[in-house]
Parts: structure tokens; C-alpha cells; sequence
């Protein structure tokens, strides 16, 4: 009996000898306690009243590019004078929201697709693309620092919503991302309907947040002041989900190879250049900046440098004009 015991030890050696032993990659185990939230998070009370949604008409509608008085006179650009005598542009952006605007870790250079289409509007301002000045932003600081006069424009995967045109006013629509959700591999979060009672994260001061809370009030939502904090968060399982547009979690699942965009489309997201209220020339500048790449070829080219992760280009978005 021993001796066949040992004979069956042998040959079981020899087989496994015989066999691939390289181990399958899984996913780490996401932490059980989880670790401390960075600074600025907060939580969200489940079930917190909704604001009501204003109706605007079509949010999307912006100011013609050419625009000439009945007369035929020069029709005052005070707001551009001003930029042009400083000799730059001050842009809103941030550096946590990869593929459209973050820290290029050899060069150190703020790049992506945002940044780009700034430096287009700085390139017809002046006739150079580096005449910019960055101020790098949260999302909830976003529309105070155009109230406030700290930029120029912001140009930060900003949703163009009837809500924000009361106090900010909006290019054309330069991209359209759909809202959906990211979650760890396995985890058996498929879509938006299994976020009921589960940990979400979203950016403070965005869209994506007040939707969840829309449509599912028992999610425990946590709130920080980037998208890369969310990815952090649901790297160390403070949280089970990211919901936001799906161009940026392509961003942040870019970064981690153990998490997938889930669902469909919860909504669309269509990103606009934020102006101070009431600077209609500035707006009419860019608008004509944005009419320029969208027929120059300039807009698909920055979407194959920096968004051909998404898909093949779907063209730049068709201009909605009132004005």
C-alpha cells in the first residue's frame, strides 16, 4: 500500500513536471477595510432632495462664429481686446482626467485632448498655440473661476446642461461622451442597475453625481475632487463603482487592467468650452475656432492622437447654433 502511495507521488511529479506551471494573472484582492479617503472626499446622503432641472430648450445651442452688425460696423470685442493685450489665455483644466488633460509623466507637460483644443483657440487668438496660461481646477471649482475672472475659458470635460447656462455661457459642443460606469472585473456590477446600496464614486460638482442620485437614491455615493481620486478609491475598495462619461473611465481603465466599462449609455454628456456669462465675443471666437477643426481635419487628428481607445473617430460633433 505504501509502495503504490509512493509510485502515485512519483508519476504525479512527473506529470506536473510535464505541465505548464506558469501562474494565471487574477485580480488582486481589493482591500477589506478600506483605506483612509483622500482629502476633499465626503459622502453623499442617500436620498438627498434633487434640485429641479430648469428648461433652456436645447442646451446645446450657442452663438454663431460670424456675427456682423445690421449696419455693417465693427461690432466690439471687448473681452478679446483684453486677452490679446495681456498676450495669453488663461485656461481652466486639471491634470487628473487622463487621455484629456493630465501630466505627461516623462515631459512633464500638461497634454491631451482638452489641452488641444485650448491651444487651437490660442493659436487663432494669437497665432500661436503656446500662448496659454494653465490654472488647474476641480470640477466644483470650474464655474466660480469663470464667475470670477480667475480664466478666460474652461476646457475640462465640461457638460453642457440648462442648469450651469445660468451662470456660465457655452461653445458648441466640441465632444459627445454617454455616461456609464466602471467597476472591477468579477465583480458583477453589469450596469447602472446594480448600483442600488452600493459605494459610487464621482467628482464633486458634476453631472455624473447628481444622476446617480437621480436614478438610484440608496447608492452611497462618496464625492472627491477628481476622477483620478475616484480610480485611487476604487483601486483600495472604498468603493464597489466610478460613474461618469465614458471617455473618462476609458481614461481610468487605462491605468488598471482589472477594471471594465460596464452598461449602456445612461446619458448623454456633450462637453462644451465654458466663458464668463455675458462675454458673447469670446464665445464667438471659439465657436470659430471649433468651426475651423471640425473642417480642417484638425479635430480628427487630436482624436486619433488621444481618444483611438474609444473607437474609430465618430467626427466632430455638428454645430448647434440660436444667435
Amino acid at each position: 500500500m505504501r509502495r503504490a502511495a509512493v509510485v502515485a507521488s512519483a508519476l504525479l511529479l512527473v506529470l506536473t513536471g510535464c505541465a505548464d506551471t506558469t501562474p494565471v494573472p487574477e485580480a488582486p484582492d481589493r482591500a477589506t477595510v478600506a483605506e483612509p479617503l483622500p482629502d476633499g472626499a465626503a459622502g453623499v446622503t442617500p436620498g438627498a432632495p434633487m434640485p429641479p432641472v430648469e428648461d433652456c430648450g436645447d442646451p446645446r445651442a450657442s452663438l454663431r462664429p460670424n456675427y456682423a452688425a445690421p449696419d455693417g460696423a465693427p461690432v466690439p470685442a471687448p473681452n478679446v481686446d483684453a486677452i490679446r493685450a495681456r498676450g495669453r489665455l488663461v485656461v481652466g483644466l486639471d491634470t487628473g482626467s487622463n487621455l484629456f488633460s493630465f501630466r505627461d509623466p516623462v515631459s512633464g507637460e500638461i497634454v491631451g485632448f482638452d489641452v488641444d483644443i485650448a491651444r487651437e483657440v490660442a493659436r487663432d487668438l494669437f497665432g500661436d498655440p503656446d500662448r496659454l496660461e494653465y490654472r488647474i481646477l476641480a470640477s466644483a471649482e470650474r464655474i466660480d473661476a469663470l464667475a470670477e475672472g480667475e480664466v478666460d475659458i474652461v476646457v475640462k470635460t465640461m457638460t453642457i446642461t440648462c442648469a450651469r447656462r445660468e451662470r456660465v455661457t457655452f461653445s458648441t459642443v466640441y465632444y459627445q461622451a454617454d455616461q456609464r460606469v466602471l467597476a472591477v472585473k468579477g465583480s458583477g456590477i453589469t450596469g447602472v442597475g446594480d448600483l442600488g446600496g452600493r459605494r459610487v464614486c464621482a467628482a464633486a460638482g458634476t453631472t455624473s453625481l447628481l444622476r446617480i442620485q437621480r436614478l438610484q437614491p440608496s447608492a452611497q455615493i462618496i464625492s472627491v475632487p477628481s476622477w483620478a481620486d475616484c480610480l485611487v478609491v476604487l483601486q483600495q475598495g472604498g468603493v464597489d463603482a466610478v460613474s461618469t462619461d465614458d471617455a473618462i473611465l476609458a481614461g481610468l481603465a487605462s491605468q488598471d487592467p482589472y477594471l471594465e466599462i460596464v452598461g449602456f449609455s445612461i446619458a448623454a454628456e456633450p462637453y462644451g468650452i465654458g466663458v464668463t456669462l455675458g462675454h458673447d465675443d469670446l464665445v464667438r471666437v471659439v465657436n470659430r475656432t471649433l468651426e475651423r477643426i471640425r473642417g480642417d481635419g484638425t479635430w480628427n487628428r487630436l482624436y486619433t492622437q488621444w481618444l483611438s481607445v474609444l473607437g474609430p473617430s465618430p467626427g466632430a460633433p455638428f454645430p448647434v447654433y440660436n444667435g
